[in-house]
């Protein structure tokens, strides 16, 4: 994954360090299948708040709004399906 995502200003307040673990796990997940992500963020998301790292709701919609950018109708409903899933297990 490109990193220029980490340059839209609609993430230019956002703290470095959390665009990096982004990054860090987009890399990761790259290549895994759908049944294997929804796992795979959970542990990330277990990780990350267990070191302190926290989203705030703005910040997430932030790095969804980017993430979405450019994407088709299939990619961007596959993001909020996980993103709804997450919630859900939440």
């Amino acid at each position: 994954m490109d990193k220029n995502w980490q340059n839209d200003p609609k993430l230019k307040d956002m703290d470095r360090s959390k665009l990096e673990m982004l990054q860090n796990l987009a890399e990761q997940g790259n290549g895994k299948s759908p049944s294997d992500m929804l796992p795979f963020l959970m542990s990330a998301a277990a990780q990350g708040k267990n070191s302190g790292l926290n989203f705030s709701p703005d910040e997430i919609s932030a790095v969804l709004e980017v993430l979405k950018a450019g994407k088709s109708p299939e990619e961007t409903a596959k993001i909020d399906r996980i993103v709804s899933l997450m919630r859900l297990i939440r």
